[in-house]
């Protein structure tokens, strides 16, 4: 159980629920954003004290009832509510160490995808296994060192990074890094990969910082991507991402609808190779 973390993320919950989303008047004298801790309280059936104390910190792990009457007050979603129950420490343990070995059926996967880009990301954002398309389109991560084929060292680079390729990574992209990273750590808090990235990506500027506190770790599907490879300039392909759970891992997919413009795009990439995706820097 992560008390502190726990009630940190209670907090920021509570803070964002307006009380008419909540059933409860909204008043004119309120002077604090979204709910007072009593009122959390009372919808969960609670004694306020018990619930100050849980916010603070304090209080021994709740239990599994308890956890759901809160999520169920603060109206949380199914994310959200899976992140509470691995904060109180009542989710099913994992593995302390995130996994980059790639299954070898999803290495000989990715070879067999038809005009489409393919590659594997573990849950600390590196870039573990990729096709040949990947490699045309965004980079060759061939001779890169492990740690710079990382793409949430590429969406946070800071001043001390500010030559590495960015192939369109775009604003709802970074908050997708740090929702899925506050994830990670809840799930692996003494992985010593994800917590050194985290502490890295802190210190590279304001903008991840910013996100974080935030503790928010549901994000939007992005369905589709834009990059802006060079060779063929502005290509916007469908973006679809499977989870490979039983490795913590995700296979990413970039498409396009076939005859479209975007098609024709990719498959020029696939005749030019890596060399496409020599990006300004």
């Amino acid at each position: 159980m992560d008390k502190q973390e726990l009630g940190v993320f209670l907090r920021s919950r509570r803070e964002r629920l307006r009380p008419q989303v909540a059933g409860l008047p909204s008043g004119p004298r309120r002077r604090t954003p979204g709910l007072r801790r009593e009122e959390v309280a009372v919808l969960a059936h609670l004694s306020t004290e018990y619930y100050i104390r849980l916010e603070q910190g304090r209080a021994p792990r709740p239990s599994g009832d308890v956890l759901a009457a809160i999520a169920g007050a603060l109206r949380l979603t199914d994310a959200e509510t899976d992140h509470l129950h691995v904060l109180a420490g009542t989710a099913p343990t994992r593995a302390r160490l995130h996994r980059r070995d790639v299954r070898p059926s999803i290495l000989a996967l990715l070879e067999r995808l038809p005009q489409t880009v393919g590659f594997v990301m573990s849950a600390a954002f590196e870039v573990l296994a990729w096709n040949n398309l990947a490699a045309a389109l965004m980079e060759d991560f061939a001779p890169l060192a492990p740690e710079d084929r990382n793409l949430a060292r590429r969406a946070f680079p800071g001043p001390q990074r500010a030559d590495v390729t960015l192939y369109g990574i775009a604003a709802e992209f970074r908050l997708n890094v740090v929702m899925q990273l506050r994830a990670t750590l809840a799930r692996c808090p003494t992985d010593p990969a994800v917590t050194g990235l985290i502490d890295e990506l802190h210190n590279a500027g304001p903008d991840f910082h910013r996100l974080w506190e935030r503790h928010d770790v549901q994000a939007a599907p992005m369905l589709t991507k834009t990059f802006r490879p060079p060779a063929v300039g502005e290509i916007t392909l469908d973006c679809d991402t499977l989870a490979l759970t039983d490795r913590d891992q995700h296979l990413v997919l970039y498409s396009a609808p076939p005859e479209s413009p975007d098609a024709e795009a990719l498959a020029l990439l696939n005749v030019l190779g890596a060399e496409a995706s020599d990006y300004p820097r």
